[in-house]
């Protein structure tokens, strides 16, 4: 694909400006995907839409990355175990309180199955390792257990061992128990007892006995076998190559002017694809730009908010100060608010401010969704903090002023990475899941 001309993607008269334009990037194509198990991806759409895994048994995956909202939850930073209801009409009750935001904003799912994402979560602090005896690098070494099929299966520990995301808090439930009391794996831990859940229902024992051979022939049903099957569902569901970008790349039908002039921008002047480079628009690396910082920050719990430094929370290195995982672009049109904390909710003004940088942050004004909780004062904390603000600036540096109409045509160019088919999701919400619990849809 690379050399194809501009004037495939669109207008003709492109064409003669594709001097300063970068090539563009390959197509998308089977290759770059893992082969995906239908019968174990189908095993995996029930627990990640049963609330089941969540300690309270009131909380499932989905909550927080549903279709309706493009496998994010709609919201700046959400909330997680002890609310109710989806996206922005989320809302707590007098009763099992969230004590704070989910510090960073929801990221999407499209195309977490590609052997590219090595890398997950907005600092990265997962990463596919070969040197290491799990094939990982996290946070919880000490913990860390074989049998991750995948970095996209070993994603699915971080969540359910969370208080504020899906374990729930102290003493309210087993599951909480034995994440505060330090217990993972190995007998008794939150792990199994996950796992002991699952195994407890018929349905989800003869799901995983007839997708794997071992556990039908009496091996005992382990976290990873839910981990494992919940990643084959996100890599069948939210695989994502059908946009009309992907069909432009492929020289099935041009993109339309406005797109291509967009294309043009993005990768040429406006430097975008500096970052957001390769056939998913990721270089998976990390960068500050001085997306504004809303909630609690990822702090330790006993702060009640700090400075977000990103990248170097997981390096521990300065020059890591304030960057953040560059995040794919796919069907980013439908997966706002946008930035690692949702600081904003307007697609144009993300793009406008993003490219300042600096002063895109210095001139920041609140477009944060957020639902109402009793510590929302420290939404503001960081924002508010004329130091903390600098510091975050001086971080990302100088960017470039773009006009309005620069700004137009670049949203034009991201709605064509907007691909129907992948958001709707091939097995889409199930009626019912095996636990009888609710599911949101």
């Amino acid at each position: 694909m690379r050399g194809r001309t501009w004037a495939w993607l669109g207008a003709a008269w492109l064409a003669a400006t594709t001097a300063a334009a970068q090539d563009l990037p390959r197509a998308v194509t089977d290759a770059d995907y893992a082969p995906v198990n239908r019968a174990e991806a189908e095993l995996g759409q029930l627990l990640f839409f049963d609330p089941i895994l969540a300690g309270n048994r009131n909380i499932s995956c989905a909550t927080c990355h549903h279709p309706r909202f493009a496998t994010s939850d709609g919201l700046s930073l959400g909330l997680g175990e002890g609310a109710i209801g989806l996206g922005p009409d989320r809302h707590v009750t007098d009763t099992n309180i969230p004590e704070q935001h989910i510090p960073r904003n929801s990221p999407a799912l499209f195309n977490l199955g590609a052997a590219e994402f090595t890398r997950l979560f907005h600092d990265g602090r997962i990463e596919a390792d070969p040197s290491r005896p799990s094939g990982l690098r996290t946070p919880m070494e000490d913990e860390m257990v074989t049998g991750f099929v995948s970095i996209l299966s070993a994603q699915t520990m971080f969540p359910v061992l969370s208080p504020d995301e899906m374990a729930g808090h102290y003493s309210e439930n087993e599951i909480a128990k034995a994440v505060r009391s330090g217990r993972i794996t190995g007998e008794g831990g939150a792990w199994d007892r996950i796992a002991a859940r699952v195994a407890e229902i018929p349905a989800y024992q003869a799901g995983f006995e007839s997708v794997y051979p071992d556990i039908a022939a009496g091996r005992a049903l382990d976290f990873t076998d839910i981990s494992n099957a919940i990643a084959a569902f996100v890599a069948f569901e939210w695989r994502s190559d059908t946009s009309p970008f992907d069909a432009a790349l492929r020289g099935e039908t041009p993109l339309s002017p406005a797109a291509a002039a967009g294309a043009e921008l993005f990768y040429g002047a406006a430097g975008c694809a500096e970052c957001h480079s390769g056939p998913f628009l990721t270089d998976h690396q990390f960068h500050a730009m001085a997306a504004p910082q809303l909630g609690p920050g990822k702090a330790e719990r006993f702060e009640s908010h700090s400075r977000d430094e990103g990248r170097a929370r997981v390096t521990n290195r300065a020059e890591d100060r304030f960057a953040f995982r560059t995040p794919s672009l796919r069907n980013v049109a439908r997966t706002g608010p946008w930035g690692h904390a949702g600081g904003h909710r307007d697609l144009a003004s993300f793009v406008t401010d993003h490219a300042a940088r600096a002063e895109g942050l210095a001139r920041y004004q609140s477009q944060a969704l957020l639902p109402e909780l009793s510590v929302s004062k420290y939404v503001w904390a960081i924002l508010n903090d004329a130091a903390a603000r600098a510091e975050i600036a001086a971080a990302a540096g100088p960017g470039i002023a773009l006009s309005a109409d620069e700004v137009s045509a670049i949203v034009a160019f991201l709605e064509s990475l907007t691909d129907p088919e992948a958001i709707a999701g091939r097995l889409g919400i199930p009626e019912s899941v095996p636990s009888g619990l609710p599911v949101e849809r």
